[in-house]
This record gives structure tokens, C-alpha cells and sequence, in this order.
């Protein structure tokens, strides 16, 4: 049917009532939801978590001149008499209309459960009954909807109310994956201005209650008698209450004095104004400190800083530390990111370290001044943006007391090493390879720095140049002959740090060197159960200088002169091996629950000659007043180091054992019941035996054993054992202990063990790493996420696992060589064992406490220990950290909102003990 909206509200002057059965008023329809496309209302429900947007597009809402395509308006309720019609004949039909200018350009569909009713001479159309009208992603539900077209005010309604007297079918607009939920809707076409009562809305994290809400203009609001928070329950745990608030779609919220409610009783202190970001993505601004205390440096503010965003690949952090005492940190962090190309991050920090002197003895000053940096720079690059090519660095170099000198971070503290590396590879269509490397280390303790600068490393795949083309018949032997090629080239800077350094001490001190290695294998068919490889490599160094050590009797000590220049040392080496596999199975009665233990041993014997060609290169070198002498090599301590003397023909030999079981299950008599238990996953020993060594021709061997018992405990242990004996002054002698019933000397030793345990999830379904990785983030992102997660355990508790443990445990022995006054050399023995541990343990389903700590058995004594204790309040965080052992001793009381909006939000307490040593 065609209906022309202009004649039928011409009539004024007459008084007629039109009811529909819901199937009529299509054009009427297209003007609401012209009206609706310029509300933008956000709004959300006690009963339940809702998430709304603004419904007005960014472009104009002023129609445009442009000649308009006649809209097409689905009636799902055509107007016509349905009393002869059954229920199923009731189609949808498509109806066109004689569209103005300002008619919609998308089909519309609306359903009523009880009614539509067009009223001519007042010009209103109404729906009645759970209304629900579709325009494109746009849908309204209501209790009622009434349009006026002389005054071009819309009007929703909610419905009535159920036993709990919660409003229902209330006025709901849904646009793609946003809602808006109020009481009221209303609002004028002709200016944009709009008010409606009870609105709830959820903006990112923040959800507002208004009483009031009127719309200024399409993107600024103000609500009257609002309630904000960040709490999605229906009784929220806590408020914001404001008698005046402004908001700006997608930008800020800005309040009045408002009033913190807590479980909705009001505190009498009010916060003087309120800015609550809404905002997606990356904004500049101030990021606020944290006050803390601190009997080494003073009252201070830690965290103030500016978050500054450069463009869409680039942004700045920059924080500082300011004590009273006069000391200060300033670290600039900026970050780079282009998406499938690379990203990285830089991080620069300043430390103006003025402690006092708080130690019982006497100081000669009053505050202990020191200036130290660290420079962090991370960079990775997406493997798409360049195949075949790959760029990365990991880069910390700095000060060698910076760790010590940084308050309230215990782990770090105790990382007394540095280490640095920037790599570049380049991959020739997988036939080579090209990496170059620069690496860094550094010892706190020793102050020694060691620079490898530049690294070039090129390696060739293994060549067949016997192998044919095309493959007939049976390869031959000699076609599996493999040649490959790689080369090494190092140059190295090694000095201490100390103000007394100058880029030429730094220069002195380059060493560099090439290395070329040739190997050559063959690969043969088994011989029944063995399995044979010979090899053939040849090795050649390339040096920059060489060492000359002599005794110098006036002045009683070893002379040291370096001759620069180019020197060549090479080795050659030609080997076989052969390998094998023996099985053994020990069977019990089928009734055992035990059915057998396996044992497989993989033996492998090999031979290998070199013929002596650096033996011209050593020399025996008195090194004491008592005639003590020492064998030196002149390319000792040069880079890339020297071959060993002698001509060696080694027969090298080796067992590896693998121990499991077949256990089966009592309830499972299937084959599918029985499984398989790992006892020992690798126990054995290796050696070697040089035919061709003038004096001791035997190794050292080296014995180790892995495993993992009750699929819980790791276990790892390694020994070196030495079979020769050692004569009264403690000098290796040509004795084979073997002869007095003796396998040798354990000269070190070491052993390991780790174990994880955690009780079950109280709701599996919760299951979830707490600790969320992006990730986009840089690998150093990752590691000081992760490090602040260790630093501040009560913030990433999982209240899902009642408890937790983690235990390892390491032992190391060693023996050393050394000589007395007298002269007399003898061993001595080292021992060191220490234990970690981690854990934590829930003292009520909403407590939870925990700790972590490092006990050295040698030194007798617990090195550092922490623990905290953590509150769980839904939208809330209570954190207790407390660190009584270490060398500084602190704790710290916070409670903080969990919403990332409020996050700073907090009250804290913090106070810093020093123990360490000025």
C-alpha cells in the first residue's frame, strides 16, 4: 500500500482514532528511527553487566541535499483483518513508500506483542507491548514508544513491574556489540537535546548511575545525582557519589566533590573534583607517584612521571624518584613498534644515589654520595618482514653497584651479572649462513667487563659432491661423503671498571682471532646391530699476538711479553665411531602390579688420531723460588686459544641407561591400563684413553644421572672423577688409584633438585595464568612485567588455588690446587648448598599469604626473605608486603581499586631499612 504522510496529518480539524493491529505505520516508524541514529545515550542495568556506545556516527546528522534512493520498510505487521486468517498464514510483506528527503535509506522491520496506534489529530504513533523495531545493526526495545511528529520529541517507555519491583522491558537500544539501557528516553529532533531519567550506562570500566542524564550535544553530557564506579556488581562494593558530573563521549568524565561509599555507607571525606578517563588507546599524561619513606634516603616520591605518546610508533615514559636527603632517579623509557616489522624499547636511568650513614662505626661524612646508569635497550624483528633475515638485541650495561643501590627490589639486588648481546643473521637460500654477534658481560663483584666485538660467524651446509644428480640404482658408498665449512672470527675487549679507564687503556686490551674448521663425514650402512661413522676434520686458528712467559730469578717471579702480529696454529683429526643398542627386560608374575623393568644401554666406542703439530708452542717455565715448574702455552689467554701438545691416538668410550617400568592398573585389566614409569631417564659415564700420551694417558671421567621421580622431583647430578693419585704434597702422580681399590678422586660434584606442588583448582573453569603476557610487548617488557610480578607477589595471587609450593635445591663440591708458605702444594675443598623457595597458601577463601626466600647453608644463614599477605574484595586489593631479610628490609601496606582507571588510586604505606654496607 502507498501511504502520504502529508495529507493524513493535514487533518487537524478532525478527531479520529486509527488502531492498528501492529501491521500499519511503516512511515511513522522510519521517522523514529531517523531520531534514533542522533541519541547518543550510554547506559547499564542493576541486574545485570551491560556495555553501551554512542549511537550518533561522527558524521553530520543534518540531511543532505542529495536526491535519496525510495527506502524499502519491511511490516512485519501489515495493517489488514486477520479474523479469517489462521496464525501461520500471517506473512511478512514488503511495503514502499513515497519517501521524503529525510526518509531512511535501509529497510526497517518492528514486531509489538499488543498493539500500534496512530493518533491523526495529535500526530503521534505509538507501539504498545515488548515493542522491538531493526534499522540495519540498530534495534529498540521498549514497553512503549511514542513519536510526535509536530514536535519531533521521541519518547520510550519501560513496562511495568515484576514481584521484586525491577522495572521490565525497559528502553533498550542495541547497536552492533553496544547497548544502552534507561527508564526514559526523550528528546527533540530539531536540536539534538535530549533527557533521560534512571540511566545506567558502562563506559570501558566505568560504570554511572545517573538520576538525570541530559544531552548537551551530540558527544557532551551532564548527569545530575550520579553514582560512579568501577564495581560491575548490582550492590556495588564502592562509589563515587557527585551531585554534578560532565562527560565527553569517547574523552573524560569530570565531577564535582564527590563521596567515596564503601558497601553504600558514605565517608565524610570528599575528594575536591574527579577526572575519570573513558578513552580507548594511548593518551599522554601524568603518571602519579607514590609516597614512601625511606631511613637511608629519606621522605621521598617514587613513580612521578609523564607518559607522552610521540605518534603511532613511538611513545615516551619518563618517571623519577625524589628523596629529601637529596638523592633522586630519573629513567627515560621510550618504545617503538611497527606492526609486522620490529619492535623494541629503551631504557635509560640516572641514579643520584645520597645515603646516610647509619652504621655503628664511625664515618668520616655524614651521607655517602654515588652516581650510577643503566642502559637497557631490547629489540626484535617480525620473521615476515624480512625471510631468510633477522635482527635482535638484549643490551644491559651500566654501573657495577647500580643492582645494589635500587631500594625495594630484593631479586634484584642479588644479579651480580650482566650480560648483553646484539645478533644479525642472514640466510642464503639454505645453503649458508651468516651471523654476526656482539656480546657483553660484566661481574659485579670482580668489576670486570668483557666486550666480544664484532663476532662474525659463517657456516656452510654439508656438501655431497660424490652424490649424483639424479639417483640410480644403489648409492655407493663414497657418494655419501659430506665436506662442510665454518669460520669464526672474534675480537675481544677485556678491562675492569674504574674511573681510571681511558678508550685507549680499553683499546690495549683487543684481542682477535679466526678460526676455520673443515670436517669431513661419511656415512655407512649398519653392520647388523652397529651403527659406524668415521670423520676426518681439519682445524686452523688464526692469532693476533702470542705470549712469552720466562722466570726472572733477580727479581723472583714470571715475566710476561706479548708480541703482536699474525700467527697461525692447526690441528688435524681422523676418527671412527660405532654405536649400538642392547635391550634387557626383567618380568614378573602377571598377578604383580609391577609387570617388568626394561633396561636399554647405549654404549658407543670410538677412535681418533692427531698427529702432534703444536707441541713447538709450549714450554716448561720455572713459577716460584722452590723450582717449581708449569707446562705454558705462548697462546694461552689468546684469542681463540690454542691445540693441545703431543701427537693423541684416543680411543674414546661412553655408556648412556634408560630404567622404566611397565606398572598396570588395578581398575584397568585392559592393554590401554598399563603405562609406562621412567625410573632413571639418563645414567652414565664417559672417558678416553690417549695410546699414543707419554704420561697420564687416562681422562678424567665424567659421570651424570637424571631424573624425575614420582613425575614430581627433578633430579640432575653430575661428578668429574679423576683416576690418578696425588703423592704428599698433593701433586698428581702416575698411580692408578684403581690399584689400591680406589675408582679415583671426585674433584667436583654438583646436584640439583626441583619440585612443584599445588593443590587443585577450587573451580577448573577459572583456571588462568594471573600474570597475562602481551603479546606485543618486547622481551624486556616481558622480563620487568615478570620481575615486578616477583617483587610484588600479593598483586598476582590466584585465589583459585588454595596453595602452592615450590622447592629446588642445589649442592656443589670442588676441589682446588693450591700452595702454602712453605712452598707445598695441596687441595682443598669447597662446598656450597643453598635452597630457593616459593609459596603461598590461602587462609580463608578471600586471604591468602605467601613468601619467597633464599637460605645459603654454607654462609649458615637465610640471605633474603619476603612474604606478603593479600585481601581479595572483588573491585578491591588489599597487599601487605614485607621484606624482613635482605639487604634492604621493607614493607608496604596498599590498597588499591583493581580497575586499570583507578589503579593509582591507592592508599599506601611504604617504609624502606638499609643493611647494606656504604
Amino acid at each position: 500500500m502507498y501511504i502520504h504522510l502529508s495529507p493524513i496529518f493535514a487533518l487537524s480539524k478532525m478527531t479520529i482514532k486509527y488502531k492498528l493491529n501492529v501491521k500499519t505505520g511503516s512511515g511513522i516508524i522510519l521517522i523514529i528511527i531517523l531520531s534514533l541514529f542522533l541519541l547518543q545515550i550510554n547506559g547499564w542495568s542493576r541486574n545485570k553487566k551491560v556495555y553501551l556506545s554512542a549511537l550518533t556516527s561522527s558524521s553530520d546528522t543534518i540531511p543532505s541535499k542529495k536526491k535519496r534512493v525510495k527506502p524499502v520498510v519491511k511490516d512485519t505487521a501489515r495493517a489488514t483483518d486477520t479474523s479469517s486468517l489462521s496464525k501461520d498464514s500471517l506473512k511478512s510483506t514488503i511495503d514502499t513508500l513515497h519517501a521524503s528527503k529525510d526518509s531512511l535509506d535501509a529497510p526497517v522491520t518492528y514486531t509489538a506483542k499488543d498493539s500500534g496506534v496512530m493518533i491523526i489529530p495529535t500526530k503521534e504513533f505509538l507501539l504498545y507491548g515488548n515493542s522491538n523495531m531493526k534499522h540495519k545493526d540498530v534495534v529498540l526495545d521498549a514497553g512503549t514508544i511514542r513519536y510526535n511528529s509536530e514536535t519531533e520529541i521521541i519518547k520510550a517507555f519501560g513496562g511495568t513491574t515484576d514481584s521484586t519491583k525491577n522495572s521490565l522491558n525497559k528502553a533498550q537500544l542495541v547497536q552492533g556489540q553496544m547497548k544502552s539501557i534507561s527508564d526514559t528516553i526523550s528528546f527533540s529532533m530539531k536540536n539534538l537535546k535530549g533527557l533521560t531519567k534512571n540511566t545506567y550506562f558502562n563506559e570501558g570500566e566505568l560504570y554511572v548511575n545517573a538520576e538525570v542524564l541530559k544531552k548537551q550535544t551530540k558527544d557532551v553530557f551532564y548527569a545530575k545525582s550520579a553514582l560512579i564506579t568501577t564495581c560491575n556488581l548490582d550492590t556495588p562494593h564502592f562509589a563515587f557519589r557527585t551531585k554534578k558530573v560532565k562527560l565527553i563521549n569517547g574523552k573524560y568524565a569530570y565531577s564535582g566533590p564527590a563521596f567515596p561509599e564503601f558497601e553504600g555507607v558514605p565517608i565524610p571525606i570528599a575528594i575536591p573534583f574527579g577526572i575519570f578517563p573513558l578513552s580507548q588507546g594511548r593518551h599522554s599524561g601524568l603518571l602519579p607517584p607514590a609516597f614512601t619513606s625511606n631511613d637511608t634516603y629519606g621522605f621521598g616520591l617514587e613513580g612521578l612521571g609523564f607518559y607522552k605518546v610521540v605518534n603511532d610508533n613511538w611513545d615516551v615514559i619518563t618517571r623519577a624518584n625524589i628523596y629529601s636527603y637529596g638523592g633522586w632517579t630519573l629513567s627515560v623509557n621510550p618504545k617503538y613498534m611497527v606492526r609486522y616489522k620490529y619492535t623494541g624499547a629503551f631504557n635509560v636511568t640516572f641514579q643520584d644515589t645520597k645515603a646516610l650513614n647509619t652504621g655503628y662505626t664511625v664515618q668520616k661524612n655524614e651521607f655517602t654520595v654515588s652516581k650510577t646508569f643503566m642502559i637497557n635497550w631490547t629489540h626484535s624483528m617480525d620473521n615476515r618482514a624480512m625471510p631468510g633475515t633477522n635482527f635482535s638485541a638484549n643490551v644491559n650495561y651500566g654501573s657495577t653497584r647500580y643492582n645494589s643501590l635500587v631500594a625495594n627490589n630484593p631479586m634484584m639486588n642479588f644479579q651480580n651479572n650482566l650480560s648483553s648481546s646484539i645478533s644479525y643473521s642472514k640466510d642464503f637460500n639454505g645453503k649458508a649462513n651468516l651471523s654476526l654477534n656482539l656480546n657483553h658481560t660484566q661481574n659485579n663483584n670482580t668489576h670486570l667487563v668483557s666486550l666480544s666485538l664484532p663476532n662474525a660467524s659463517f657456516n656452510m651446509v654439508t656438501i655431497y659432491p660424490f652424490q649424483q644428480k639424479e639417483k640410480v640404482g644403489t648409492p655407493k658408498w663414497w657418494q655419501s661423503i659430506g665436506i662442510g665449512y665454518s669460520g669464526n672470527f672474534q675480537n675481544q675487549f677485556n678491562f675492569y671498571d674504574t674511573a681510571n679507564n681511558t678508550f685507549k687503556k680499553i683499546l690495549d686490551t683487543a684481542q682477535w682471532g679466526i678460526s676455520h674448521s673443515i670436517p669431513i663425514t661419511l656415512t655407512l650402512p649398519p653392520v647388523g646391530p652397529f651403527t659406524f661413522s668415521p670423520s676426518v676434520s681439519y682445524q686452523e686458528h688464526w692469532l693476533a699476538q702470542k705470549i712469552i712467559r720466562s722466570w726472572d730469578s733477580a727479581k723472583g717471579k714470571v715475566d710476561t711479553n706479548i708480541y703482536r702480529g699474525l700467527y697461525t696454529t692447526r690441528q688435524v683429526s681422523f676418527g671412527i665411531s660405532a654405536n649400538t643398542r642392547i635391550f634387557g627386560t626383567l618380568k614378573f608374575d602377571s598377578s604383580h602390579k609391577i609387570l617388568g623393568i626394561r633396561h636399554e644401554m647405549r654404549p658407543t666406542i670410538g677412535f681418533s688420531y692427531s698427529p702432534d703439530m703444536s707441541s713447538k708452542y709450549y714450554k716448561n717455565v720455572q713459577v716460584d723460588t722452590f723450582g717449581h715448574t708449569q707446562l705454558f702455552n705462548q697462546f694461552d689467554g689468546v684469542v681463540p686459544g690454542g691445540f693441545a701438545p703431543g701427537a693423541s691416538g684416543s680411543i674414546s668410550f661412553g655408556v648412556d641407561n634408560l630404567l622404566e617400568m611397565k606398572v598396570r592398573n588395578k581398575n584397568d585389566t585392559t592393554a590401554t591400563g598399563i603405562k609406562k614409569v621412567k625410573l632413571i631417564d639418563g645414567f652414565g659415564f664417559s672417558g678416553a684413553y690417549n695410546l699414543l700420551a707419554d704420561s697420564f694417558p687416562l681422562s678424567t671421567f665424567s659421570i651424570y644421572a637424571r631424573s624425575t621421580l614420582f613425575q614430581k622431583v627433578n633430579i640432575t647430578a653430575n661428578a668429574t672423577l679423576d683416576p690418578y693419585a696425588i703423592n704428599k704434597y698433593g701433586i698428581r702422580v702416575q698411580d692408578l688409584m684403581i690399584k689400591n681399590g680406589q675408582l679415583g678422586r671426585i674433584t667436583n660434584a654438583s646436584i640439583a633438585l626441583s619440585t612443584s606442588f599445588k593443590s587443585k583448582s577450587i573451580d577448573p573453569k577459572q583456571d588462568k595464568d594471573r600474570l597475562q603476557v602481551d603479546p606485543f610487548m618486547t622481551p624486556d617488557e616481558q622480563q620487568r612485567q615478570l620481575q615486578f610480578a616477583r617483587s610484588n607477589p600479593a598483586e598476582y595471587t590466584d585465589f583459585n588455588i588454595p596453595w602452592t609450593v615450590n622447592i629446588s635445591y642445589s649442592l656443589n663440591y670442588s676441589k682446588s690446587f693450591r700452595s702454602d708458605s712453605t712452598g707445598a702444594y695441596s687441595y682443598f675443598s669447597t662446598i656450597t648448598s643453598s635452597i630457593n623457595f616459593t609459596g603461598d597458601f590461602s587462609l580463608t577463601p578471600k586471604w591468602k599469604m605467601g613468601g619467597n626466600g633464599y637460605f645459603d647453608f654454607t654462609a649458615g644463614k637465610l640471605q633474603q626473605f619476603s612474604m606478603f599477605v593479600t585481601r581479595e574484595m572483588h573491585c578491591w586489593q588489599l597487599a601487605v608486603n614485607v621484606t624482613p631479610i635482605g639487604l634492604y628490609r621493607s614493607f608496604s601496606i596498599t590498597i588499591n581499586p583493581k580497575s586499570g582507571i583507578l589503579r593509582d588510586l591507592r592508599i599506601n604505606r611504604s617504609r624502606t631499612y638499609s643493611n647494606y654496607s656504604y
